[in-house]
């Protein structure tokens, strides 16, 4: 059942600009639950869809779903930072343009478990006023079990939802659907709107035979495309590659062949969320008699909540903790781990180079890499490889046999979206701008209008009028990139990127000089520290030169006997010794002046 709300906003104060009723009507679900209704007017207004994130990459995952003074919100995700951002954690999406609406958001849809469409969560409910969010079972197992690391924070208004459910919220009906993902429990969203239906699929591809899942449900999508559908909102993450989509029962069959033909240990390792992965890997252990240990922080989490909640079988006995495995016979485990994209902290990470407390590579262990290799990751999973067969043992990867199918569809299966849901509009989301315009190009090659196909932009809204005119308008929300680094959320900006970049890319330069207050002459010969830069032991006449500069600007900038301006001092030098270490070495690290007057 629904947990008891006493306003959909999550506020508990009136709406604005609204009569404030002592009652408000319940609108009855097919399902026979019920949830609130806000009360509204429906004027000509448009619909206007804004992406906060997942639209110029893979990740941040927010799009605003805006009529009148009725919103809703579908995901709130995080993406991971690029390697150019040292220190930061991730990043989470700006809600800039929802601060003095917050009283509008009629709920928050979540479509899966998944970090990049959850992640932001803990960070962003209590800032929007914690408004009513609604997602299924194990997503919510998911999202709690993360929330207990931010304990400051006030608790959620979670509602749990059936793929059968129907809400209404505000200006919205919300109808939901089932679609096969990397994880159990993924769902697409069609919204009706005053204006039309939009179809959001979420994250999907079409598996006719999955693990631990049942089949999307094309009857219900297709029935959904034969009732005018305005715009398709579709996943464009693998839009670039042909075919269709392999089923996971396809990746079950091949580890267990593996499992059939390795004497030795096996250490697979995959995606922490993976469940229907962990499901195959754990019935394949089963059939061929070996006990199975789970390690690695994220995975044993979603292990456990997947166990409790249904979505994981197995049999008693066969999940033993990591450090026992060593109590059994090589022939007779198998580890699932984290780590099959390099992860430094990772268990794979550990257990390659020594540094596991229980698990050292064997010789005749098998490493099973059951992932795509994330572009970005591929110097780093080749070098886990390399250190892996210099240890005597074996990798089998993806291409090298069926061991990974993505979660995303393929080009036949975007292009059987597109035919089941007939839509007037097709919006490309999730994905590189790339992989919006070949999704594109896609609705083009089976019958859309090219006029019709909207590619959009990280805050750009789109915009559909009563007459069922859809367009990418030039208006553009914020779509800064708020950083998190440790506790801080924002308080990272562009300045200290820059810096950090700086430091990593250059190094830095400290020159210490103290000089005496009353006349400005130096006292001893100026220190210089430096990291990153140069070895300074080593470089002896840069360092001497350098220092000469600095006595020669001391003296130039101040007069005896007179008070000093040292900021403009330091300035001076930060300048004249960049652009003299530039000349000596074409690098350019941070210079920190450091005068200390005594």
């Amino acid at each position: 059942m629904f947990d008891k709300q006493t306003n959909p906003t999550g506020t508990g104060m009136p709406e604005p600009s609204r009569p404030v009723k002592t009652e408000i009507p319940k609108i009855q679900m097919r399902s026979g639950r019920s949830i609130a209704q806000t009360p509204h007017g429906y004027a000509k207004n448009n619909l206007r869809i804004i992406p906060l994130g997942g639209l110029e990459e893979i990740g941040r995952n927010m799009t605003v779903f805006e009529f009148g003074s009725d919103i809703i919100i579908v995901d709130m995700g995080l993406q991971f930072p690029d390697e150019d951002m040292p220190g930061i954690d991730y990043l989470i999406p700006d809600i800039s343009y929802l601060k003095g609406k917050e009283r509008n958001i009629r709920g928050v849809l979540i479509t899966h478990g998944h970090y990049d469409h959850i992640g932001a969560i803990p960070h962003l409910m209590e800032a929007l006023g914690n408004p009513p969010i609604y997602m299924t079972e194990l997503t919510r197992g998911i999202v709690m079990k993360r929330q207990e690391d931010y304990k400051d924070k006030a608790p959620l208004n979670i509602h749990t939802v059936r793929k059968i459910d129907r809400l209404k919220l505000g200006a919205f009906n919300i109808e939901f659907f089932h679609v096969n993902h990397t994880i159990p429990d993924a769902v697409g969203l069609a919204i009706t709107t005053p204006v039309g239906t939009i179809i959001h699929t979420g994250d999907f591809k079409f598996d006719h035979s999955p693990i631990s899942d049942a089949p999307a449900d094309i009857a219900k999508i297709a029935r959904l495309g034969s009732e005018n559908v305005l715009a398709l909102m579709s996943d464009s993450t693998d839009s670039r590659t042909p075919g269709y989509s392999l089923s996971e029962s396809r990746i079950a069959k091949t580890l267990d062949e593996i499992f059939e033909q390795t004497q030795g240990r096996l250490i697979i390792a995959t995606f922490s969320a993976l469940i229907s992965r962990i499901q195959s890997v754990i019935a394949a252990a089963e059939r061929h008699g070996r006990k199975v240990a789970v390690d690695g922080y994220s995975m044993r989490t979603n292990v456990e909540i997947a166990k409790n909640l249904g979505y994981l079988k197995t049999k008693k006995g066969t999940l033993i903790p990591i450090n026992k495995v060593n109590e059994y016979p090589d022939g007779k485990v198998a580890i699932i781990c984290t780590g099959a994209q390099g992860e430094s902290n990772a268990v794979l990470m550990r257990i390659v180079n020594g540094e596991h407390r229980f698990v050292k590579v064997h010789k005749d262990d098998t490493f099973v890499l059951s992932s795509s290799v994330i572009p970005g990751n591929e110097r780093t999973v080749q070098a886990i490889m390399d250190t892996i067969y210099r240890k005597d043992a074996k990798v089998i990867n993806y291409k090298m046999m069926d061991v990974h199918a993505g979660g995303h569809a393929r080009q036949e299966d975007l292009k059987m979206m597109i035919n089941l849901v007939r839509p007037k509009y097709l919006i490309p989301i999730h994905g590189n701008y790339f992989m919006l315009k070949l999704h594109g190009e896609l609705g083009v090659s089976v019958g859309l209008d090219p006029k019709n196909i909207l590619i959009g932009e990280n805050g750009k809204v789109i915009e559909f009028d009563y007459r069922q005119n859809g367009k990418v308008t030039s208006e553009k929300v914020p779509t800064s990139q708020v950083m998190v680094d440790g506790l801080g959320v924002g308080d990272i900006g562009q300045v200290v990127l820059r810096d950090r970049q700086l430091l990593a890319k250059d190094g830095m330069f400290v020159i210490t000089t103290i000089v005496d207050g009353k006349t400005n002459k130096i006292i001893g010969k100026p220190q210089i520290t430096s990291r990153g830069f140069i070895f300074v032991k080593e470089n002896f006449d840069l360092v001497n030169a350098t220092k000469k500069k600095v006595e020669e600007i001391i003296a130039q900038k101040t007069t005896p006997g007179e008070a000093a301006n040292w900021d403009y001092v330091k300035n001076n030098i930060r300048e004249a010794i960049g652009s003299f270490l530039y000349a000596k070495t074409e690098r350019r690290p941070m210079i920190l002046p450091v005068i200390i007057e005594v």
